[in-house]
């Protein structure tokens, strides 16, 4: 009989800092589907769970889609939620005759109740299933991941790009190792080192000086003998937890001192590499002035302190109101504001009106500007993205989104829902040809590289503020162990 494999993902990246929690229907107006139904969308995307569904299917395994949860990073995850998806999974694993478990999580989840959701979770499923029970995970690059991990699931494999374009093989080499555990061909064991580092967000390019060589070793440890798969989590900074920063993770075939010399060096190299992981970036003011002074265009300005992706409001006005007050000509900003899209709506396409837009969300990302512009265009905000794109996934949800067009060329996109700049789609689906345009504000810290640093003539990184400040000095934590540089030692 042919074995059964149970596929299942539940992620989400928790930023502690945010006001507000991801609640049920944050998840459902993006992914939130309990059974199979989710294959459709996800099956053919560049995401994990795609790579799990495709390794099975080619190595002839009947795989078992159970749920799927995926949210704009955001707030803490509400715990009626979590409660909800972990009761259903281990009712469905307890009830099941499955043989063994594919498990797509981020690594970086918070629920008020619970620092660590994510092996909170972990640890429920054990329950049900035994320590025993075949079981593989997959984690974000973000994760924070604890020590706990390596005995809930020795077998975990965590993306190796930021941009993260590389999901697909990642779920792919998870699965593949499970089924060869199910097999019995290796046993895996597992080892944790977490070096008390903050790696600056604006250095995390893992093509690029200073991480591209952690990259380069964990992929050569890996041609030796009974290593299985080593990993490098960069760690999420925006979490106030405990167990927040980089974590090394070798996965070996019977053979824990191996697992546990090859990440103790690994992290000794990153604790004397410590002053290489900083940098400084310009603030708006200085940042929109040598935008407006270089010649190769378009200019992406990346908005640090309100990256989407890590959680943050996503109306952040810091930049907005600079380029308007220098006198910007032909740039684009996306602001997250239902509100002024609903404005938008009722007065109609052709229309020209006066708002007040962005800085709605909390007092960190500047205050709300009021601007006049026509409403070139209403869209319902739903599009696809066929290429490999930070994220993996094809179809992309802004909700209704309104272009308007000020003076001087200058386009705001407003959306319903907080959306990272994960792809070109986000304007091309709008009629925008970002190649046109002279400056370009992408709220984002890496992930946005995928999709627009082929358009880009210049890069301009700013210190803007905002929850996910490239900063972390701005940052009041509570609960984290001492970390260099907020502990220099």
């Amino acid at each position: 009989m042919t074995a059964r494999i149970a596929v299942a993902g539940f992620l989400h990246e928790s930023n502690t800092f945010h006001p507000r929690l991801t609640d049920r229907e944050a998840f459902t107006r993006q992914t939130l589907v309990f059974g199979s139904d989710w294959v459709h969308e996800w099956g053919a995307s560049h995401h994990e769970v795609a790579g799990f569904l495709r390794e099975l299917q080619e190595s002839g395994y009947q795989a078992e889609p159970l749920f799927l949860g995926w949210a704009t990073p955001g707030g803490p995850v509400d715990d009626g939620l979590f409660e909800e998806v972990a009761d259903y999974l281990c009712r469905r694993l307890q009830g099941g005759t499955y043989d063994a478990l594919l498990l797509a999580l981020h690594g970086a989840m918070v629920t008020p109740r619970f620092a660590d959701a994510d092996a909170e979770l972990l640890r429920r499923i054990r329950q049900v299933v035994g320590q025993d029970f075949p079981l593989a995970v997959t984690f974000d690059l973000h994760g924070n991941l604890s020590e706990s991990i390596t005995e809930l699931c020795p077998l975990g494999v965590a993306y190796r790009t930021n941009p993260h374009v590389d999901q697909y093989e990642c779920g792919r080499r998870a699965a593949g190792l499970l089924l060869r555990q199910l097999r019995g061909e290796i046993h895996p064991v597992a080892a944790i080192a977490k070096p008390p580092v903050i790696i600056s967000l604006a250095l995390q390019d893992t093509s690029r000086p200073p991480l591209a060589a952690f990259f380069e070793a964990i992929r050569s440890a890996e041609q030796h003998s009974g290593v299985l798969a080593v990993s490098f989590l960069l760690g999420f900074p925006y979490a106030d937890v405990p167990q927040m920063g980089p974590s090394f993770l070798a996965v070996t075939d019977a053979d824990r001192s191996l697992a546990q010399r090859l990440v103790a060096e690994l992290a000794e190299r990153l604790w004397n590499e410590r002053t290489a992981m900083q940098t400084e970036l310009p603030d708006a003011t200085e940042a929109v002035r040598q935008a407006l002074n270089v010649t190769r265009t378009p200019v992406i300005l990346v908005d640090f302190g309100d990256n989407v992706g890590g959680g943050s409001a996503a109306d952040g006005t810091v930049l907005l109101a600079e380029l308007l007050r220098q006198g910007a000509r032909d740039s684009l900003v996306c602001l997250y504001d239902p509100e002024a899209v609903q404005q938008c709506q009722q007065a109609g396409i052709g229309a020209t009106l006066t708002l007040t837009v962005g800085g709605k969300t909390d007092a960190w990302h500047g205050s709300p500007v009021t601007v006049t512009g026509r409403v070139r265009l209403v869209h319902p905000g739903t599009y696809e993205e066929s290429e490999a794109r930070h994220g993996g996934m094809r179809v992309h949800r802004m909700g209704w989104t309104a272009l308007l067009e000020m003076d001087g060329g200058n386009l705001l996109v407003l959306t319903s829902e907080r959306h990272p700049p994960f792809s070109l789609g986000q304007l091309t689906c709008l009629g925008i040809e970002p190649r046109q345009l002279r400056i370009i504000v992408v709220k984002g810290a890496i992930a946005w590289r995928a999709a627009y640093l082929p358009i880009a003539g210049t890069v301009i990184e700013v210190d803007t503020p905002g929850l996910t400040t490239v900063n972390v000095h701005r940052l009041h934590y509570r609960r984290i162990r001492p970390m260099y540089p907020l502990w220099n030692a």
